[in-house]
């Protein structure tokens, strides 16, 4: 089992979602970010209990090698990942990065409408745009003040 699986399926036990896993890499120097989220929020008691349970698995499961590891909340502009994101977050503003341009555009920001058969479906001032999911480079929350 790969180390985002394992810790997917050890995260979702717990009651959180691992919304991101970033492996970083300085020198010889390894960096693990781990980004969660659960329906009422993170706190900073959430971070450091998941980052103790992390810490112990991945010594006694996998023998992973890491210099740091730091757990996160995904923040108010949270990085939509997973296919679930764009149904879940239908009806939230949404920023993305296309990796082709697409209209003679790479970046939207509009109203998520949801996925439908691999398209993203926007509201981009009133005009539905359809964007393939395999053209997506990022795609963001728009934080609500």
């Amino acid at each position: 089992m790969d180390i985002g699986s394992l810790l997917e399926s050890t995260l979702t036990g717990l009651g959180y979602e691992l919304v991101d896993l970033e492996i970083v890499q300085f020198g010889r120097k390894r960096l693990l970010r781990l980004f969660i989220d659960k329906p009422d929020g993170v706190t900073i008691d959430d971070c450091t209990y998941v980052s103790n349970h992390v810490s112990r698995l991945l010594a006694v499961e996998l023998d992973y090698d890491y210099d740091r590891l730091e757990v996160s909340s995904p923040g108010l502009d949270r990085p939509l990942k997973k296919e679930s994101d764009f149904s879940r977050f239908a009806g939230e503003a949404v920023k993305i990065k296309l990796r082709i341009p697409q209209e003679g555009k790479r970046k939207f920001t509009g109203v998520l409408l949801g996925l439908d058969n691999g398209r993203i479906k926007l509201d981009v001032d009133g005009t539905e745009v359809a964007i393939a999911l395999d053209n997506l480079d990022k795609a963001r929350l728009v934080p609500r003040f």
